[in-house]
């Protein structure tokens, strides 16, 4: 068996697609997908792109991924890599391909002198946990995530007409 990582290209987008669907049936959120594939090509290798992708594969066939950005943190006063979602297809797991995405992920981390590397998990998710406390991982629970969406986020962005965005950001 061989594991391998590569940077994602647009001739993957199906894939990455895809995998994103798997990981939402797995976290119970399929409810929550609502991407248009071709939007999410551009998000991903346009212009301008918003977030980079590593795909893993077993034997030449992707069999999982991860998706991840830039943060900053003013603390440290360097940026980080925020992973937004790690996903090895169930048939996978226990190949050694998800831990091989995160050395590789944290690999980058320090190549492009960023502070840390982090993400969210499922409070329900105990085998990911576990496998993510078992590489140095530590929970961070004396923070709380906060998010707004949808209507929510078309109102505050309206509330002020004294201080309008900024062009281009």
């Amino acid at each position: 068996m061989t594991l391998s990582i590569r940077p994602a290209t647009a001739a993957d987008l199906p894939q990455i697609a895809q995998f994103i669907r798997d990981l939402a049936d797995y976290e119970k959120l399929a409810h929550e997908v609502r991407f248009d594939e071709a939007k999410l090509g551009e998000k991903l290798f346009g212009p301008r792109p918003y977030a980079e992708v590593l795909i893993g594969e077993i034997d030449g066939q992707a069999q999982g991924f991860a998706l991840f950005f830039h943060n900053f943190s003013t603390f440290e006063g360097r940026p980080g890599i925020y992973l937004e979602d790690l996903f090895v297809r169930p048939d996978a797991r226990g190949s050694g391909l998800g831990k091989a995405l995160l050395v590789h992920l944290a690999g980058l981390v320090v190549a492009r002198d960023c502070a840390r590397l982090e993400w969210s998990v499922l409070d329900w998710n105990a085998p990911a946990i576990g496998f993510y406390q078992s590489l140095g991982a530590r929970l961070m629970d004396e923070w709380t995530v906060m998010r707004v969406d949808g209507d929510a986020l078309t109102k505050l962005a309206a509330s002020s007409a004294s201080s309008p965005p900024a062009q281009g950001t």
